[in-house]
């Protein structure tokens, strides 16, 4: 087939590179000039590190090189997606400062046609593809909410602009800065601009459990959370294990006194107490939408009065004080100075080069993609979608997703009658969306439950881990290397039947 894939991050590239092993051709639109998705040198953010160490955050037959930290940064992420390229031959497939302004099903919905336009350059002449990818991502369309009094700020000489939107530090020298929100990108840029800023101020309408990367300061967290014993330490819709059976049922003692243990040492840990920082509920909670790192330097900063966390509030509106000077007035009361304000308040998920009668053909009546496996749409034909499984092993994820996709092209999947997925997918969002209180990013969000997702997507496959790799997961962090002959035996088996 002649596949487009919309997207070149790790969901975009993994696809690609699989796609183009099971013998298709393969396009790859990317509107930046560079790959990399979030990673990429046009949307990353000042600070921005991985929340995963190196090695569980890779495809699986490229490990990181060893030179990097244990944590890289965002330009060293960049740079591995760039070796990825280069290791598998993917240039060719790039089309890189290539925008996808549109994609419309042909008159007999047979296939696809894509209408992108370079940079600078006029809109192109529709081009035909057999099956479109969307690769978009989910945190690719930043959300910057509708302050009252934008325009008096702005007026004042303010500026507003999402995270990824921070060209530099040197942006945020010597002004006042307000940082919305309190997830991984508004801490992690909080922390880097506060000691060359005026002041930081960082509002919070709601605070979030964080995790330090070494609990204690010797315990690495990837023992904790990126193990199958981490992951069934919260409940997945289904006991898969005898194990899950145990921790959720006659184990629940042991497995509460766990988590609870951790969010001691993490509270003890980052002096959340003397902060003035606990989040409201409890510690498991921080797996109800993310699971979120503590940002290097966050908490030592508000200690130090370098940032000021305002929790439990949010903006109320944008105005000027007697000389002019740009504020942010608060819904508690409070108004702090606001030279540049600094969104870390979440992405839109959606797919803009889609028309509304195609949109409204993925989602339910409540705006949440009904994807099945988090790949397979229900009622748009030649259509998959790669890296909408928000993952703590994104790579892997996506790889494995990738494979997936190749084996559903190829016919290989036994899969399910339709009336029984989408029963199966309205159920999934149901039980997301009441887990995570409405925070599961429009049916897009599998954290913490990667394994589970991975597994179910290995037994469609109707491939298995050796049985001492499965168990060792239990205990040790996910080595992406060990699924690395997934797709090889997918595609012998392919091979076999033509």
């Amino acid at each position: 087939m002649k596949i487009a894939v919309v997207g070149a991050g790790f969901a975009g590239l993994a696809s690609a590179k699989t796609l183009r092993e099971f013998g298709h051709e393969v396009a790859v639109f990317e509107k930046a000039p560079d790959v990399g998705g979030v990673w990429s040198s046009t949307r990353r953010y000042q600070g921005l590190y991985t929340q995963n160490n190196k090695d569980s955050y890779s495809f699986t037959g490229l490990p990181m090189p060893k030179h990097f930290p244990e944590w890289p940064s965002g330009e060293q992420v960049q740079a591995y997606l760039e070796q990825y390229v280069e290791v598998n031959a993917l240039a060719g497939s790039l089309r890189l400062s290539t925008e996808v302004v549109r994609a419309e099903l042909t008159e007999t919905e047979d296939g696809w046609l894509v209408t992108a336009r370079r940079s600078g350059e006029a809109v192109q002449d529709p081009e035909r593809f057999d099956h479109l990818v969307v690769a978009n991502g989910i945190f690719s369309d930043p959300v910057i909410p509708p302050f009252e009094g934008m325009a008096t700020l702005l007026r004042a000489g303010g500026k507003v602009v999402a995270s990824g939107q921070l060209g530099s530090v040197e942006d945020a020298r010597g002004k006042h800065v307000v940082v919305v929100g309190y997830g991984k990108s508004a801490c992690d840029v909080a922390a880097e601009i506060a000691p060359v800023a005026a002041s930081t101020s960082v509002v919070a309408r709601q605070l979030l459990w964080k995790l330090p990367k070494k609990l204690g300061k010797a315990l690495n967290y990837k023992y904790l959370l990126l193990t199958r014993l981490g992951e069934a330490l919260f409940r997945y819709q289904t006991l898969d294990s005898s194990a899950e059976r145990f921790l959720h049922g006659p184990g629940d003692p042991v497995r509460r006194s766990m988590v609870s243990s951790v969010g001691a040492v993490s509270r003890k840990q980052l002096r959340l107490d003397d902060l003035g920082l606990v989040p409201r509920g409890e510690f498991s909670d921080i797996a109800r939408s993310t699971v979120s790192l503590a940002t290097d330097g966050f908490y030592e900063q508000v200690a130090d009065g370098a940032i000021t966390v305002h929790r439990d509030t949010e903006i109320e509106r944008f105005a000027t004080d007697d000389d002019g000077t740009p504020v942010a007035v608060l819904s508690d009361g409070d108004t702090v100075r606001a030279d540049l304000v600094v969104c870390g308040t979440g992405f839109h998920q959606r797919v803009p080069f889609l028309d509304a009668d195609l949109t409204a053909r993925l989602l339910d009546d409540r705006g949440n993609f009904q994807l099945y496996r988090q790949v397979l749409p229900h009622d748009v034909p030649h259509l998959t979608f790669a890296g909408y499984n928000s993952s703590l092993f994104s790579p892997l994820s996506a790889e494995m997703a990738a494979v997936w996709t190749a084996a559903y092209l190829a016919g290989a999947l036994d899969l399910p009658p339709d009336e029984v997925r989408r029963e199966h997918v309205a159920d999934r969002v149901d039980w997301m969306e009441k887990r995570t209180e409405g925070r599961h990013a429009r049916g897009t969000n599998v954290i913490p439950f990667s394994l589970h997702q991975i597994d179910e997507m290995m037994r469609d496959l109707d491939v298995a881990l050796p049985r001492r790799t499965q168990v060792a997961q239990w205990l040790l962090p996910v080595d992406p290397a060990a699924y690395r002959r997934v797709s090889t035996t997918v595609r012998d088996r392919v091979a076999a039947t033509v």
